[in-house]
């Protein structure tokens, strides 16, 4: 049973800090060819993550102050208070129905609203028909990643080498003395380049930033171990089938490889945050090790030739590694963002760790075995793909509620930066300029929810606070809408009528 008050409360607290933090939020491009606004990494840039908890807490600053629990008590309204009216389906279904007929969204929307803390359906329209969902799949691919890898799992990039020199064993003298000499290295005393090899871990928010600190440890540990001369290599093998989404070369998601520095961004997008769509490399993997050899040069190693693609040796020696932020972290980001590369890192990650292949087929085997297991209803999904690119996806307005319930249960805490990662209308992310017309305006502040956008297909899944205190978990899948902006407004004002 879910505990009322601390619904409120923290519905509240999270309306007021949005409210405080709305002037610092950065406005991006638009989403899918002009028709969604996605907001730059703002959030996520900070040092903490849109409310989770996550643990290892934070050195140097002051604890937090107690809590006044005994004056919030009496603010709090009686729980009996906060039952679901029992005329309430039926007030939903005159006042969304009408709404749900709109031109603006196709000829047959689908809707589902729940009660999370009872799971009861109070609304429900074609609930069980799969649909397109466009992005508010990232909603399965968050539940279905926390749920397999827990909220702290990090994703590794690492540097090895099975190189006897670079252990500091003497008979690595021995290889390749007469082939050194035309390299004019005065210090090497005609030994080989030590091999050493950048290994891609699936980490889609590794940075330039992140890439120096690990060059800066790579060059210490080589320094120490005397040597002065690399061969750069770098190893992608760890996820398998085709790099490019089905979708085709789009500034929207770049290949999906291993390894990659700042998503392939070829734009200033890449330098602070992510966020929107922006031109990609064709090659991220190889233009990640190229930045690589780069920073090393900087730190005074020597590298011979450019880095080539290789398979690390089964019994190579790290060097050094660096981390990703935490799963929960990534999980928010990708939902305030509606983040392409992360949501396929993190299907991958979640099929890695099943036992199936890293590609899109094994991903979409392991996020619908997980969802599965968890016993939520995936009957009709397709999930070909964990960012919702793909049009052949298909997800019911049922599962969608479902997910969202599932991820507010107070005995699945690991699954809360799902709906902490949600945007929040009218001030964060994808739902940063919307819920502006007279009609929605009671939803801004009020509602979270995760947006979706393709040409044709409209989405809208998220949670608001309804009558008589409730959380109510909601979804809205369009197809065949005449236009994108009608559409949104038109889901817009079906959301916020849950509100008033």
């Amino acid at each position: 049973m879910l505990e009322p008050k601390v619904w409120q409360l923290t519905a509240g607290s999270a309306v007021l800090g949005l409210v405080l933090a709305a002037g610092a939020v950065a406005l991006a491009g638009p989403w899918d060819s002009g028709q969604r606004k996605a907001e730059r990494d703002w959030a996520a840039a900070q040092g903490r993550t849109g409310g989770a908890h996550h643990p290892g807490g934070h050195p140097g600053k002051p604890a937090p102050a107690p809590s006044a629990a005994g004056v919030l008590d009496e603010l709090a309204p009686p729980v009996e208070s906060l039952s679901a009216p029992a005329d309430l389906p039926a007030g939903l279904r005159k006042t969304l129905g009408p709404l749900l007929e709109s031109p603006d969204l196709g000829p047959a929307p689908s809707a589902s609203v729940v009660d999370v803390a009872t799971g009861e359906q109070l609304f429900g329209e074609r609930a069980d028909r799969p649909m397109a969902p466009a992005s508010t799949i990232k909603i399965a691919t968050a539940v279905a990643a926390l749920s397999a890898l827990g909220p702290d799992h990090r994703i590794g990039t690492t540097v090895v080498t099975a190189d006897d020199k670079a252990k500091g064993d003497d008979k690595g003298d021995d290889k390749g003395g007469d082939e050194g000499d035309s390299e004019g290295d005065d210090k090497g005393k005609g030994d080989d380049p030590t091999e050493i090899t950048l290994v891609g871990g699936g980490d889609a928010t590794l940075d330039r930033k992140r890439l120096r600190a690990l060059a800066e440890d790579t060059a210490r540990a080589l320094r120490d171990r005397g040597v002065h001369e690399v061969a750069v290599r770098f190893d992608v093998s760890l996820y398998s089938g085709p790099r490019e989404h089905p979708i085709g070369p789009n500034d929207n998601i770049a290949p999906v490889t291993a390894l990659m520095n700042g998503q392939g961004r070829l734009d200033d997008s890449a330098r602070d945050s992510f966020g929107g769509p922006a031109p990609r490399s064709g090659d991220p993997a190889g233009d990640a090790a190229d930045v690589f050899a780069d920073l090393l040069r900087e730190r005074g190693l020597k590298t011979s030739g450019p880095p080539a693609m290789r398979k690390a040796p089964k019994d190579a020696d790290r060097l050094a590694v660096t981390y990703s932020r935490p799963v929960s972290a990534l999980v928010e980001r990708m939902l305030t963002n509606s983040d392409n590369d992360i949501a396929e890192s993190l299907v991958r990650q979640t099929a890695i760790k099943a036992g199936r292949p890293a590609s899109f087929a094994g991903a979409q085997q392991a996020v619908q075995a997980e969802l599965k297991e968890q016993k939520l209803p995936v009957g009709g999904a397709l999930l070909r793909d964990g960012s919702g690119l793909n049009r052949h996806d298909r997800i019911t307005s049922g599962l969608l509620t479902a997910l969202l319930a599932r991820a507010a249960d107070p005995g699945r805490p690991e699954l809360r930066p799902v709906l902490t990662g949600l945007p929040v209308a009218g001030f964060s992310g994808t739902l940063q300029g919307r819920y502006t017309d007279a009609d929605a305006i009671t939803g801004s502040g009020m509602i979270r929810a995760k947006t979706g956008t393709l040409t044709g297909v409209n989405s809208l899944a998220g949670t608001v606070v309804g009558p008589g205190g409730r959380l109510l978990a909601f979804a809205f899948l369009a197809e065949k809408a005449p236009g994108p902006d009608t559409a949104q407004r038109a889901l817009d004002h079906l959301s916020a009528e849950l509100a008033s």
